[in-house]
């Protein structure tokens, strides 16, 4: 009987994650892109922003990316920059994982541990994709029934 592999289930929990936030990213009503519901809050395309740049805090901190994506503003972004952002992030993350896990565990700046790591990512994006659905429904834009139900899909995306 073959044992149970955690640092591949890991990753493969965190590629579906990414592949749930593109499929977020694709289904918010496109009314709901820009409109803000108070004046002070940010609109689900700065979120999205947020998103892709807080990776990019933790890939400085953890100092192994040769290259850093480019940072996404929430001001200027197109849905189509935010998935190409999100695209080079999740790899550039993964990458800091594999090594991770392939080592000592550790990521620099992060206690205690990649697999840690790993669930705070998870707990962040999941907890962002749940304002995102709140706040298009409260602008009057809501995900489709089909999008919402899709974003539980973890063994089909």
């Amino acid at each position: 009987m073959m044992s149970f592999d955690l640092t591949d289930s890991l990753l493969k929990a965190y590629a579906t994650n990414h592949r749930i936030n593109i499929y977020l990213i694709k289904n918010v009503p496109d009314e709901a892109w820009r409109e803000k519901f108070a004046k002070k809050g940010r609109d689900v395309a700065s979120i999205v922003a947020h998103m892709h740049n807080v990776r990019l805090m933790w890939l400085k901190a953890a100092g192994k990316t040769a290259i850093l994506p480019a940072k996404l503003d929430g001001d200027a972004s197109t849905k189509d920059d935010a998935i190409q952002a999100h695209q080079q992030s999740w790899q550039a993350v993964d990458h800091v994982l594999r090594d991770a896990f392939a080592s000592d565990g550790r990521v620099k700046g992060f206690k205690p541990d990649a697999g840690s790591f790993a669930a705070y990512l998870l707990a962040h994006d999941a907890h962002h994709r749940g304002q995102i659905s709140m706040l298009a429904r409260l602008l009057g834009h809501p995900l489709s029934q089909s999008a919402m139900f899709g974003l539980w899909e973890w063994g089909t995306r």
